[in-house]
């Protein structure tokens, strides 16, 4: 059992490489279905946002799932692998996990520390889950991972100094305008994004805010924060002249403002500057429109390193996130290599809970006398008792797990406490006749979309 992650993000890739990797929200479930149904892939995640295109997988053989990803890329996205493999990261194992972590607490991202990764991340897992995609393993995984970004950002000091992208676009006016007195800035896209911005520019002293999205009464929703105006997309010509400054992150598939609309907008502000912030995947904005005079374009790319003082201080944060990393690895492993001594364990408190039921069907015929307070006290104390003897055995059984080569010690531990026939007992429940020849790989994936433990799956 292996954990792989295949992806490509803002360092391996230009943003025009990115885009054409870019998933949307409704074919995403599609994606997944696919994706699970790869050779060798029995659990999956996919995690896509502005900045990065990453497939996670529990893989039953790491020596060909990296070919297999790349496959369904190739397939999924219509784009030669040639073209896009040398782009591509591939981490196997702790590298993976890590990775993952990482990602999730922001230390990964263009803005170190920021926070609009973990819900991305949240969304992404949830997504798999509901879609049973999932399993022992990532359940576990993904959510670890969600658990140690939050701590990361309540813990530490990480994400106490501004820095985001839309607040990065933000700064990067200011170095043109100096300031956003007087001038009129237009959002393209009411989403988060869209506010973060929105907000960002309020602050620095824009005080005529157009807002222009898909839907009238999101626009609206927003613009109404600002005092500002409201207007669809397919108005978008009747104000383009007058803005100023234009940030875009829609999420729309295609070109929302081309170089055709902008040159006649220009013509109308005779020759005034148009500064222009592209921070969508897929790019809003036609990349030809920087050719037009006094029009001044960047996208998502050129933010990096604007904000590079407070990155510091959020550097100097991220080395108390990586000590906490660590120890989440640790104890991933070592919830990792329990999962082979789960079914013992489980059969070890069967039993125990089956002499109880018996001991205590015993006591009613012995004691029929007692009233039924007297029955709950008795019956609460023995349970006690029972699970008071358990613990230290169950715990010692875990630990003989992490150790090399367990075998032996938990062989003479199920011999010790006799513990045959209640795993016996397990196995012949969880085994299931397998219809129309059903493959070992599907039995596999059937097994952990269940979240049956791992010791289970070596018998398939």
């Amino acid at each position: 059992m292996h954990v792989i992650v295949v992806g490509l993000n803002y360092r391996t890739a230009p943003v025009e490489i990115r885009e054409k990797f870019a998933f949307s929200e409704q074919e995403l479930p599609r994606a997944l279905q696919q994706f699970f149904r790869s050779n060798g892939i029995l659990e999956c995640v996919i995690v896509a946002t502005c900045n990065r295109t990453e497939l996670y997988a529990v893989v039953d053989g790491h020596d060909l799932c990296g070919h297999h990803i790349r496959g369904f890329m190739e397939e999924w996205f219509h784009f030669p692998r040639d073209q896009f493999t040398n782009h591509l990261y591939m981490y196997e194992d702790d590298r993976a996990i890590e990775h993952l972590f990482k990602v999730t607490s922001g230390l990964d991202s263009m803005i170190i520390g920021e926070t609009q990764i973990l819900g991305q991340i949240r969304d992404a897992f949830l997504l798999a889950q509901q879609h049973k995609t999932t399993g022992t393993i990532f359940n576990m995984l993904f959510k670890q991972a969600v658990t140690l970004a939050k701590r990361a950002h309540s813990e530490t000091a990480i994400g106490e100094t501004a820095v985001s992208v839309s607040y990065a676009a933000v700064e990067l006016g200011k170095r043109i305008f100096g300031h956003f007195n007087n001038k009129v800035v237009m959002i393209l896209g009411a989403g988060e994004t869209g506010e973060l911005t929105a907000k960002h520019l309020y602050a620095n002293g824009a005080k005529q805010v157009i807002v222009v999205n898909r839907t009238y009464e999101r626009a609206k929703q927003l613009a109404d924060q600002f005092d500002g105006q409201a207007f669809t997309l397919d108005e978008i010509l009747l104000k383009l002249h007058q803005a100023d400054i234009i940030i875009s992150s829609t999420g729309a598939e295609k070109y929302v403002v081309t170089a055709k609309q902008v040159d006649q907008a220009m013509a109308k502000r005779k020759s005034k500057p148009l500064f222009m912030i592209d921070i969508a995947v897929p790019r809003d904005l036609d990349p030809t429109i920087a050719e037009l005079d006094n029009v001044f374009l960047y996208d998502i790319d050129d933010l990096e390193g604007i904000v590079e003082t407070n990155l510091q201080q959020r550097r100097q944060e991220a080395v108390k996130i990586e000590a906490m990393i660590t120890q989440e690895m640790l104890a991933f492993h070592q919830w990792y290599r329990t999962l082979g001594v789960t079914p013992i364990i489980r059969a070890l408190q069967q039993k125990a809970s089956n002499i109880h039921s018996q001991t205590m069907i015993s006591l009613s015929n012995k004691l029929p006398q007692l009233d039924e307070h007297e029955w709950k006290v008795i019956e609460k104390l023995t349970k006690s008792m029972l699970n008071q003897m358990l613990q230290d055995p169950i715990m010692q059984i875990k630990e003989i797990s992490g150790k090399k080569r367990p075998e032996e010690a938990v062989n003479t531990f199920v011999q010790l406490f006799a513990l045959e026939e209640q795993l016996t007992e397990q196995q012949a429940t969880k085994e299931q006749p397998l219809e129309s020849k059903q493959s070992a790989h599907v039995a596999r994936k059937n097994m952990l979309s269940s979240n049956v433990p791992l010791a289970a799956l070596s018998r398939l």
